[in-house]
């Protein structure tokens, strides 16, 4: 729990330290309360971007940061939170595809612009089809929001090198990038496109901020939700360019706001946010998405946790170390094992494809085995089977075992 936080300010500190005040930013170790809209909102603004990927063996990755760090939660009312019209939350390429605070898209119209340039492929993309753009433009005005697949055009077939795009969804996604168009919803996770004016608030909309002020605010977020961080972790937040990225931490380390500090082992200097806490001890197991912020810049999870991980789905096959979709354990302040997963919403089964115990580390087996019932149940699966994969999967077996009574149902709150 974070009960027992002390005020943190030091030259230097320990590993163990440093990854209990990254755990206690991202929002490990409080007490799990029922989920409402308030939890929803806080974690939300806590963690300021949420990425988003389209990948759902398991589930689909912007879920899960939420149920890593709440628990059991109404995926639905998520979706209305981020997913509406008039939500309190927008899409941008903050870091990748992400939900972010709309308040914080002023902070993104430097981009914006920068994505017009033909040096970026979208910029000679559109400076190439521009009959296309002023199509879409005028098929947004006249008919309101619209899915790429609800636009009637010729040249809405699939081909092209982004994802097999058609021409109708790169031009969407050009408007996007550059600005002029928001997204007004998803449904089944597909964008709902519309005029940003139409979405956007005047107040967001028009507001220009110079890019090295709204990189200096971005860093100051991104040093909040990651309580202690290296300038490349920094810059990886919200993946911005390294050399304004490193004014901004000289700027915000005079004004007081970071705190240059050493950890033993770590080769670069690294910063503590002011208001950052040090827990005596994180009590968490969670499940962590290959795109959690807490293990998405790999090399800080390597630095941080001596956890070496790369998520393996576009290794083919038989290359595979790990499996497919397989997810970091969270047990207090170590990641202890990996776990790969598939949500069999047919059979309603929640199927562990593999189970690996991460070298050095103590794996409870028991909590690990509870916290997947807890995740079977929040996805409402009947049961877990275990395919036998991994040197961890016996053990796992054990635990959801036909032989010991009741041990294979999901237990539901």
């Amino acid at each position: 729990m974070l009960g027992d936080s002390v005020e943190l300010v030091p030259d230097s500190l320990t590993p163990a330290q440093a990854r209990r005040v990254a755990l206690a930013a991202q929002g490990f170790g409080r007490p799990i309360a029922p989920v409402g809209t308030r939890q929803l909102n806080l974690l939300l603004q806590r963690l300021a971007v949420l990425q988003l990927d389209s990948v759902n063996v398991f589930e689909r990755s912007h879920y899960l940061p939420v149920f890593a760090r709440l628990g059991a939660y109404d995926k639905a009312l998520l979706d209305r939170l981020t997913f509406t019209r008039r939500s309190s939350y927008t899409e941008y390429w903050a870091h990748q595809a992400a939900v972010i605070p709309i308040e914080q898209r002023p902070l993104w119209h430097w981009s914006m612009a920068e994505w017009r340039s033909e040096r970026k492929e979208l910029g000679r993309w559109g400076a190439a089809h521009p009959e296309m753009l002023d199509f879409l433009r005028a098929e947004l005005r006249e008919k309101g929001a619209l899915t790429s697949g609800q636009v009637e055009h010729d040249a809405n077939v699939r081909r092209g090198p982004w994802w097999g795009w058609s021409d109708v969804k790169m031009g969407l996604e050009t408007l996007f990038f550059w600005g002029e168009v928001a997204v007004a919803g998803r449904t089944r996770f597909e964008r709902t496109y519309d005029l940003a004016e139409r979405v956007v608030p005047a107040e967001h909309l028009g507001r220009d901020i110079p890019k090295q002020e709204a990189i200096r605010e971005l860093v100051s977020t991104a040093s909040r939700a990651l309580g202690i961080a290296t300038v490349s972790d920094l810059a990886d937040y919200f993946r911005l360019p390294q050399a304004p990225v490193r004014t901004a931490v000289g700027e915000l380390t005079e004004s007081g706001e970071l705190i240059r500090v050493a950890v033993d082992g770590w080769r670069e200097p690294a910063y503590l946010h002011r208001d950052a806490r040090l827990p005596r001890r994180i009590d968490a197991a969670a499940l962590l998405s290959p795109f959690d912020p807490v293990v998405w810049h790999r090399q800080r999870t390597e630095r941080m946790f001596g956890f070496h991980y790369r998520i393996e789905i576009y290794t083919p096959a038989p290359k595979r170390i790990y499996g497919y979709y397989t997810l970091p354990v969270l047990i207090d302040d170590q990641l202890v094992a990996r776990i790969d997963l598939k949500t069999d919403r047919q059979a309603g089964v929640l199927r562990v494809q593999s189970a690996w115990h991460e070298p050095g580390q103590h794996a409870d087996i028991e909590r690990i085995a509870q916290l997947l019932r807890e995740t079977a149940a929040w996805q409402g699966m009947d049961r877990i089977e275990v395919t036998g994969v991994g040197d961890l999967a016996a053990a796992l077996t054990s635990q959801f075992s036909s032989t010991r009574p009741g041990a294979s149902n999901v237990e539901r709150a």
